[in-house]
């Protein structure tokens, strides 16, 4: 898969003629490097224009030379490249900075999997670092160049439709969790409960969402409040509810937390107590078993003055003693509940 996804000029919302959507590599693709430093120019020189560069698991030396052609501060171009960055916005004099973590769930393994996406966002520019295989936006711009009158609001437009896309992830991933959280519970208080290590793995996912949407719902809070008034007025509101959505998502893990706690309290209970009742019962036929060993091993100590050996009836006496005694200690484990 090539490092460019997708690129293109757009003025009043529409993408202009002759610029193409392309997919290839920064500076391997002939005339490539030239065709984005051409858009570069219109978008900044042009009124009412900006640039969309989508780019995907790019080096170091393609992310340098977007930066030469967008202004891009070298710092923030390596931070773009290390996927453990933390979500964040960094607001700066000609662009801002922001990094988002995607989420996706797995059935196959009920995992969650993650993602990150940075974004350079100016005047006439927009920029998107992908790093993995998640977070397609090929979809994001088709829905966007299908609306002109939304697009023409510029690059923040760009912004908001990728975090409304990833949230709508997160709110899917939260509810896969809360489905895995239900079959849970009824396997932790099943007779046969399930290992605490389901709980643990759960909560490690949980957690995968947490530190995805409480940090993003402080970066939606920044973006819903800054800018002029005729920005506030589009998209204030908009991000506003990217910032409503984030929230319930982080009250939704939250709550998950807790039940996941409140199951691996319930759960080590319960392995406690099939513990217990196990030695119970290891007990209860080791004491059992003692009575005969005992008695054969009087007998077997070969004494001469033994009464019983010389009597026919000493030994289906001594049986008839054995299990006698062994039955009735059974029957006395087994009112008790320890058999």
């Amino acid at each position: 898969m090539g490092v460019i996804r997708g690129l293109g000029v757009y003025r009043q919302g529409r993408r202009i003629d002759g610029i193409d959507v392309v997919d290839g590599d920064l500076p391997g693709t002939p005339g490539l490097a030239e065709a984005v430093q051409k858009m570069a120019d219109i978008a900044r020189e042009e009124e009412e224009s900006f640039a969309w560069i989508g780019l995907s698991q790019p080096t170091i030396e393609e992310i340098e030379l977007m930066g030469q052609m967008f202004g891009l501060e070298h710092l923030y171009l390596e931070d773009s490249l290390n996927p453990h960055q933390p979500t964040k916005l960094d607001p700066q004099t000609d662009y801002d900075f922001i990094v988002m973590k995607i989420l996706t769930y797995l059935d196959s393994t009920s995992d969650v999997e993650t993602g990150q996406i940075s974004v350079f966002i100016g005047e006439w520019f927009i920029v998107t670092i992908r790093l993995g295989p998640l977070g397609e936006l090929g979809t994001v711009r088709q829905a966007l160049e299908a609306k002109p009158k939304l697009l023409a609001h510029g690059p923040a437009t760009v912004l908001h439709a990728i975090m409304d896309r990833l949230v709508d992830r997160y709110i899917e991933v939260a509810d896969e969790i809360n489905t895995d959280i239900e079959s849970l519970e009824g396997e932790i208080f099943s007779p046969r409960p399930s290992d605490p290590e389901s709980v643990y793995r759960l909560k490690r996912e949980n957690l995968e969402l947490r530190r995805a949407a409480v940090p993003l719902s402080r970066v939606a809070e920044e973006l819903s409040k800054v800018g002029p008034s005729s920005f506030q007025k589009v998209f204030g509101p908009l991000f506003g509810d990217v910032r409503d959505h984030l929230l319930r998502v982080r009250e939704s893990a939250e709550t998950n937390d807790n039940l996941l706690m409140a199951l691996l309290m319930a759960s080590t209970a319960r392995q406690d107590l099939m513990q217990n009742s196990d030695m119970r019962k290891i007990s209860a036929w080791v004491a059992i078993a003692a009575v005969p060993t005992m008695i054969a091993g009087v007998y077997g100590m070969n004494f001469e003055h033994m009464p019983e050996l010389s009597s026919t009836l000493g030994y289906p006496a001594v049986l008839l003693l054995m299990l006698t005694v062994c039955t009735s200690m059974y029957i006395a484990f087994k009112r008790s509940g320890w058999l």
